[in-house]
This record gives structure tokens, sequence and C-alpha cells, in this order.
């Protein structure tokens, strides 16, 4: 085997970057290894170019069981199957990081694998990038790297008199310090690629952090991006091979006379503005008359020529006239609707939200800390969500027909930004034990869904009368740029049109106090420092008008929830009394979910009970569950019920609970002595008894004389004659009346 490793130290531990044989059919491969966390990155570039009208670019981002050192899976299927969720975010991270830089116009079809063989403590997704980005630099696949990413973690201050400041960033921060549970908790999880002094790619996942901080953090992610950049291209220069040449398409003046007389016209129609709906048309038009004048030219020719004027058409209207496509000004937000419950008193909360022609109704439902959703995965094992957003994006809101059903990266990636940016203000299950789940439902769609999922997100958890800390909102950035020129524009709330053409999506969530969410794609090489300050500031503006329209809806989360809402008794027992509770194969916990009819009992290691039920079962169950663990001391008084005769006494169960059993001797039935207990008792009966003593060994001995001594004159037994007796009775003395049996 064949092998040569570089190196370079990151955060206090060493980077690896290994290139062999293993995999020396692929254009490019390499090994790159961070503590014992591994990746394995491929590269390979079809032979022939195809007649598509896009980029034929996939990335796979492969989760491997063994990668965590255990057997993962079913029961019933042990090897890998579809990706995880997490898996698809981090394939979406390499593909939104290395897809702006392969040459325009390119059409072969590329594929980046990305293998995860080992992981523990320091997450991949990061380390995928760098491999990415050096299989395809050392490679002869045409592409304008290399690129690098640092991850960046933020813990909270030791008081809150300390402030953060630069030297507090973690440098890939193990899965430890990313943790917003345990302490101390982590403030900021930011993950950031880029090249050349620019950022093209930016994740973030933040406890109301400023604006400040997240500025101070790019800048600090651009220091160590350079580093791992001057790495990669000593490796490039030693490893590098000539790349394949590419030869972009050129359009003659045929298609330029074209566009001139059958487009050209129709924009000086409209004044230099237009919607998505008005590009529609255009284009159809363009494309049908175009096909009549040039028929020498292909179908996906035309199509491709449309996109390029008109991204320059767009580009020049913003950076020339100071305009953008729908007269609005750069920093204005289309209107604004919002709409607190009102769908259905079974939905346990609504919220509709409306930004201009994008339309979200997002839907709440609460269950109790047992239907969290199970997660094992290499990344996190034997582990649980209580908070769930989930996103639909059907065919209907975009005015098209398609297929329904299953998920998409896309859907997968919006949901998961839109459930990072509120999980900031979900309460902590100590005050809030519910599973809340929220699915936003695009209705209509024309500029960041999933943004607006995180506006009808929060209107849904206010309704529910979900306890948040503060209402999150969220807007898109956008920007128009010339890098050549030094110049751009940053657009606020983009839409159809400025998304499609446009350089950046920038898209921001929080509350009025901080940011919650940022993720930012590009179409660009990168976007400077200055941009992304100024689109955080316009982004600022834009989320506090937004809260604005939100909070005069609804000021605060609903007082009490829905009455379809399950309620949720919290109690706590002694670790030791856990078995207890559960019962030799869950008979005593299962006997208790029968016998109230509650929905769930759920026991945690601390001891922590979770009963969730309707129509008062939990309060039953929890007085089930008391019972059962309830630690009995001398002189309380119970009901209890005989449940075996023996020679010496009776023994009756006073609770539910395998302990709560005592004996009442013969001698304690009454103030006399009694000959036989089944004088007095017979199985079934219900008695009041009090406990005497708890001996050494726990066993309970009970009294019926000391809380009823007339017990046995109203069971029609009378003193003994025997002057050994204890009685003075006479034999004849007896109440009036038949025995009573209570």
């Amino acid at each position: 085997m064949q092998s040569k490793t570089y190196s370079i130290d990151i955060g206090g531990k060493t980077v690896t970057a290994e290139f062999n044989d293993w995999a020396d059919q692929a254009n490019g491969s390499v090994l790159v290894r961070y503590g014992n966390s591994a990746v394995l990155a491929t590269a390979v570039m079809g032979t022939k170019e195809t007649t598509l009208d896009y980029f034929p670019l996939s990335v796979e981002y492969e989760e491997k069981f063994y990668a965590a050192g255990a057997i993962l899976g079913s029961r019933f299927m042990r090897r890998e199957g579809r990706p995880s969720d997490e898996a698809v975010l981090s394939g979406r991270i390499v593909d939104r990081t290395i897809r702006p830089l392969f040459p325009k116009g390119l059409k072969r079809e590329v594929q980046v694998i990305l293998s995860v063989l080992a992981i523990e403590e320091y997450d991949t997704d990061v380390l995928a990038v760098i491999a990415a980005s050096l299989a395809l630099s050392t490679s002869n696949i045409p592409w304008h790297g290399p690129v690098s990413a640092v991850r960046l973690g933020l813990e909270e201050p030791v008081n809150s008199a300390q402030s953060n400041s630069e030297d507090d960033f973690i440098v890939y921060p193990t899965y430890r310090q990313r943790d917003e549970d345990l302490p101390p908790k982590a403030r900021m999880d930011l993950t950031a690629c880029g090249k050349d002094g620019l950022i093209n790619m930016l994740e973030v996942g933040a406890r109301e952090v400023g604006e400040d901080v997240l500025e101070r953090a790019l800048a600090r992610s651009l220091q160590e991006i350079e580093k791992i950049q001057d790495w990669q291209k000593e490796i490039i220069k030693e490893r590098g091979v000539a790349k394949a040449v590419f030869e972009q398409q050129e359009n003659g003046p045929e298609i330029t006379d074209a566009f001139a007389e059958i487009v050209e016209p129709i924009l000086a129609i409209h004044g230099g503005l237009f919607g998505k709906d008005d590009i529609g048309a255009m284009k159809k038009e363009w494309v049908v008359k175009a096909a009549e004048k040039i028929p020498d030219i292909a179908g996906g020719q035309i199509d491709a020529y449309f996109e390029q004027r008109l991204d320059e058409y767009v580009h020049d209207l913003a950076l020339k006239e100071g305009k953008r496509v729908d007269g609005r000004a750069f920093d204005e937000i289309r209107p604004l609707y919002a709409k607190a419950g009102g769908i259905s008193p079974v939905i346990h909360g609504t919220g509709l939200f409306y930004r201009g022609a994008t339309h979200v109704l997002g839907a709440l439902t609460l269950g109790g800390p047992g239907e969290a959703q199970v997660v094992d995965t290499i990344e996190t094992r034997d582990g649980s969500k209580r908070f769930m957003l989930h996103y639909n994006f059907p065919p209907f809101s975009v005015g098209e027909t398609g297929r329904m059903g299953g998920m998409n990266r896309r859907m997968i990636g919006h949901g998961a930004l839109a459930e990072k940016a509120l999980r900031a203000v979900i309460p902590a299950k100590d005050l809030f034990p519910y599973t809340i789940r929220i699915v936003c439902e695009s209705l209509a769609s024309n500029g960041s869904t999933s943004m607006a999922s995180v506006c009808a997100g929060t209107l849904a958890l206010m309704d529910a009368g979900v306890p948040i800390t503060k209402p999150v909102a969220g807007i898109a950035m956008g920007m128009m740029s010339d890098a050549k020129a030094g110049a751009y524009k940053v657009l606020t709330d983009i839409q159809g049109p400025e998304d499609h053409h446009g350089d950046m999506d920038f898209k921001v969530a929080g509350t009025r106090d901080g940011v919650t969410a940022v993720q930012m794609d590009v179409k660009v090489a990168g976007v400077p420092l200055a941009a992304l300050s100024e689109a955080f500031m316009q982004a600022k503006k834009a989320r506090l008008e937004i809260l604005s329209v939100i909070e005069k809806e609804i000021t605060a989360p609903r007082a009490q929830l829905s009455p379809r809402a399950p309620e949720i008794i919290t109690m706590r027992v002694k670790q030791e009394q856990i078995g207890l509770v559960i019962g030799g194969g869950g008979k005593t916990i299962n006997g208790i979910k029968d016998a109230t009819g509650v929905e769930d009992i759920t026991i945690e290691d601390d001891g922590s009970v979770f009963i969730t039920g309707k129509n008062g079962t939990a309060k039953k169950a929890k007085e089930m569950i008391e019972a059962v663990v309830k630690e009995y001391l001398a002189g309380e008084v119970y009901e209890g019920e005989v449940t075996r005769l023996m020679d010496f006494g009776a023994f009756v169960r006073i609770g539910p609970g395998k302990d709560a059993e005592g004996l009442v001797h013969v001698s304690e039935v009454a103030p006399f002595r009694v000959d036989k207990i089944g004088d007095a008792l017979k199985v079934g009966d219900k008695v009041r008894v009090m406990i005497k003593e708890i001996d050494e060994k726990g066993r309970i001995n009970l009294s019926i004389k000391a809380v009823d001594p007339d017990f046995a004159t109203r069971h029609g037994l009378k003193p003994s004659q025997n002057p050994n007796g204890n009685g003075q009775r006479h034999s004849g003395e007896r109440r009036a009346g038949p025995p009573h049996r209570p």
C-alpha cells in the first residue's frame, strides 16, 4: 500500500490528510482524521457531457454503523438504510460549500461521497468539507478550490457579570462542549466555510447571541480557515494534477439578437419591475418564439441564455439603478399577516403566517414524555428528542403538480433550520415535560418558507400555551454583487427572482434580544464580512418588525393548554423504588395503566416520573404510585383488606405495594382474648388498622383494637370466661342489632 500523510494543528489537535491507494480508481480520494474521527472522501466525474439544463452534482454523506464501534439499526435490519436526518444535513453542508466553486456551464456528472469511517468526540461534517476539498483539488475535476471549514463553539459565561470575548471561542468543540443541556451549557455552535477572506457557507445554532458576537466569531473563523487553506495549497502544489479541459459554450449573435427582439420589449413594458409569475410568462414566450426564430440552437441553450441574461438584468437593476425587481426599498418587507389559533379545536395549537405571497401554516401537537422521538445514530446513542419541527413543501405551494409523499433533502434541511431557531426558547423539561411536535405546511411559496415556518411555529407554540421564553421570528436576506467592481447591495426579504438570480440566501432568526439560528448559501465564491455585517443589521431591523406583528396578534403564550391536550403530572420516587413501581416484567406499572386508563407513565433513571393522561386519569395513577412507594410509619391508620388467615392471626393489605401487607396477631383483634381468628375475620373483610410497629426486617405489625376497640363486639364476639382471659365483660353482653361488616 502506498500512503503519505500531511498534518496541521487546529484547535489544539492535529488534522491529518492521508493520501493512499485505497480508492485509486476514483478521480480523487483522501482520508482525513481529527482526534478519533475519520472521513474518507472520494470524487468522481463522468466521462460524457449530459444534455441536462443544470449541473448534475451529487454529494452523498454515508454514516457507517461500524464507525461508532457498535451494531446499530433495528432488530430486523442490522445494516445501513436510508440516511439519517443528521447525515442529510451534513451532506447539505458539503454540497452548499463546494457547489458554487464549479465552473458555470459544467454538465458532466460529478459525485462526491463522504464515508464516515470513525466517529467519537468530534463531528465529522467539518472534516467532510476539508476532505471533499482535498479530493476535488488533487483530482483532474474542474473546480475552483480549495475551500476550508471550521466549527466554533461558545459556552455560557461562568457568571452573569462576565461577557464573552474572542478568546472564549472553542475551535472544533467536542460533542460535549456543544451540549445545550449540560453545564456549562453551549451558547453557540457555528460552522463556517470559506476561502480568500470570504465566507461561502454558514450554519449557526445559538441561544440569543448578539450580532456583534457572531461578527467576531466569523472574523475568528476566517483566521482558522486561512490556516487550513495554506495547508491545503501546499498539498495541492505537491499532489495536484492537470484539470480536465472545460470550455464554456459561447453564445452567437443570433441568440443575442433574438433576446433583444423578444424579451427586452417585454421588460420595457413592465418598467423594469416584475414578479415570479411575470418571469414565468416571459420565459414561456421566449422559449416558443426563440425556437421558431433560431431553430438550429438547442432548447437547453435557449433556456440557459434566458437565465443568464435575466441574472445580468436583475444585478444591473440593483447595482446600477438602485432598484429591486418588485419596486420595494432594499430594506422593505412585504405585507405581513399573523393569526394564532382558529383552525380547529382538535389541534392543540396553530399559527398562520403570511409574508407577501409566502404563506405557512404551523400545527402543534402535545404529547407525554414517552412520545419523544428515539434517536439512535452513530452521532447520538440512546438519545431522544422532545421537540420536533417537520416541514412539508407540497407542489401546489408553487402552483405545480408533482409527486406527493416522502421527504427530500430540502424539506429536511428547512425543517431542521426552523427547529434550530425555535429550540432556544423551548422551556426545560422540568418546567414543561411535554413532547412538542410542530408541522409547518408550506401553502404558498415565493421566498423563504423556512423563515416563515419559524414565525408560524412561534404562533402555534403561543396558541398552544407552551411557555416559551420569547417569540422568535426569521427573515431571509439576499445580495446582488459585482466581485470585480467590489460592489454589492443587501436585500431584505428576498422573493422568487431575487432568490433565484441573487448571489446570497442569508437567513437569520431570533428574538428581540438575540440570534438563535443562521444559515447562508451563496452562488458566488463567497461574501465579505462587511456585507454580512450589513446583512445582520438589516435582518435585525426586519426581525423586530415581524415580531411586532406577531406580538400584536398574541402577546404571550395562552394561560391554559388546549383541553384536547393531555395532562401531565410530575412526581419523583427514590431511585431504589424504581423497580418497585415497574414491578416484575412491568406487572405493577402496567396494572396501574390498566386500572386508571392513563395514556403513559414514563420513569427516568433519576426517579422522575411523568404521568400522561386525560379526564383525571393522571391523578388517579399518581395516587396509586404514591401508594406503591409509600414508606409506612408506626401510628398511621389505614383501611385494609384481609388477604389471608393463619392460626396466629390475619394478614391485611393496606396498600398496593408488595411490602404493604401486615400481620394482625390474634391478640391485636380485641381488648379481650379471641380464641380463633376465624371467629372475628374472614378473607375479603375491610378493617381499620393501626401500624403498631415495623420490625427490624421491615415487617409491619398491625392492630385492630388500637384503633377500633369495639370491633370484635360489633361482630358478635364476647369476652372469654376463662379466668386467664383479658376481658371483664359478661358472656351475655352484646350490642343491639345484627353483626355489622364495614
